[in-house]
């Protein structure tokens, strides 16, 4: 049960629950289509009249539309719906330690075009170069954009849309959204890039966690971060704080330091740097031959190379131990994997599953670990889902 908060607890006026209602009907047509009408009413068991207030608003805001006739059981042949994808809607800027990547997408994620560039260290460049991309999208497409997507590694308050603190460039205390905002005339959303991505998950992810209320979102990137996903929304915590559990201690002497110089946390053993760096200990040829990118690797440890397999499976040890940690004190439906390492899943997968049954010590079946759909650009898809997920959830009324 819920307590209620009356400190902001609003009273369920009329247009509460024509909104709750509303939004009800787009995501049955979201996950739906294309539906009908009468097919909308008989699983809602709103009133057909209802269902028409409710389709003009939508037909009218132009998030859905009519695609043609279905088959007809007796009578004239319904009209089905489906959400309106064409078109641009929202950009998404995930900024990277080494780049940046700004692209817009359709109401369905969708990418139509993007850009990128090295992210600078100096707080000031970036944002410039930010700052153009978005003009450049933006006037490409006459005013369609609705909003800015912004997903970065570090700390973020989600309330005020401001970087607390980034730690690979130090950055504290950086406005992001303010100064995009001003310089863009859009509005614009902000969030650490884990939390991002299980937004985009919640949203925009594999079938299988459409009915999924609580996972967690492991991504795997430069560092290991995670997104809380409780009850269907995304848990931030104090301040944007919650999900920091890369810097759980797992072991100690890792391969790498993490952001903040630990060598005893989760993403010094099991993040791409990591892996990276037991692997140019475990192939001293691969040190002659120059630096070899995480995707490079990858595509060696599928190519058969023992060096680069031992790597990731010595990560994917440490990986489970931290899953581990993470069903035992919240016992998730499910644990999602995220980043470029989906792509080797199949040769570390039963390494994950062996440490997790190993330490878990419960009496029931561990939560699902399965590999995210959502590409190897998964924080791009978090960025612009800070903008698209709020054309579907629910909006609440003043």
């Amino acid at each position: 049960m819920r307590r209620i908060n009356l400190k902001s607890a609003n009273v369920a006026r009329q247009s509460t629950v024509r909104n709750i209602n509303r939004q009800i009907v787009l995501n049955l047509i979201r996950e739906g289509e294309p539906i009908s009408r009468s097919e909308i009413a008989q699983k809602t068991a709103l009133h057909r009249a209802t269902i028409s207030l409710i389709m003009d608003e939508l037909l009218g805001s132009g998030l859905v539309e009519e695609v043609g006739s279905g088959e007809s059981t007796g009578g004239r042949p319904p009209i089905l719906l489906r959400v309106r994808a064409a078109g641009p809607v929202a950009i998404g800027v995930d900024v990277g330690t080494v780049r940046t990547v700004v692209a817009m997408s359709d109401l369905a994620g969708r990418v139509l075009e993007q850009e990128e560039f090295a992210t600078s260290p100096v707080a000031s460049v970036t944002l410039g170069d930010i700052v153009g991309s978005v003009r450049r999208l933006v006037g490409k497409n006459r005013g369609d954009i609705e909003g800015v997507g912004v997903s970065l590694p570090g700390l973020v308050d989600f309330e005020t849309s401001s970087a607390l603190y980034i730690p690979h460039f130090k950055w504290r205390d950086w406005p992001v959204a303010r100064e995009i905002e001003a310089a863009v005339g859009l509005p614009v959303a902000v969030d650490n890039d884990a939390n991002a991505v299980a937004l985009a998950e919640l949203w925009f992810g594999r079938p299988e966690v459409h009915d999924v209320r609580d996972f967690i979102m492991v991504l795997v990137a430069e560092g290991i971060g995670t997104g809380i996903v409780f009850d269907g929304q995304v848990y931030r915590g104090e301040r944007g704080a919650a999900g920091e559990f890369g810097h759980m201690i797992v072991g100690q002497d890792a391969p790498v330091a993490c952001a903040a110089g630990s060598r005893r946390c989760w993403e010094a053993f099991a993040s791409e740097r990591a892996i990276l760096g037991r692997y140019k200990t475990l192939s001293c040829g691969a040190a002659r031959r120059g630096a070899v990118s995480f995707a490079q690797l990858v595509d060696r440890a599928l190519g058969g190379e023992r060096a680069a397999r031992t790597a990731l499976t010595e990560a994917a040890s440490y990986l489970g131990v931290g899953i581990s940690n993470l069903i035992s004190g919240l016992s998730p439906e499910a644990i999602i994997i995220g980043g470029q390492i989906v792509r080797a899943w199949p040769l570390i997968v039963q390494e994950v599953y062996k440490i997790v049954e190993e330490n878990c010590c419960l009496s029931r079946t561990p939560a699902r670990i399965i590999p995210s759909t959502l590409g190897e650009e998964p924080k791009l898809m978090g960025a612009l889902s800070l903008i698209l997920a709020g054309k579907f959830a629910l909006v609440h009324a003043a």
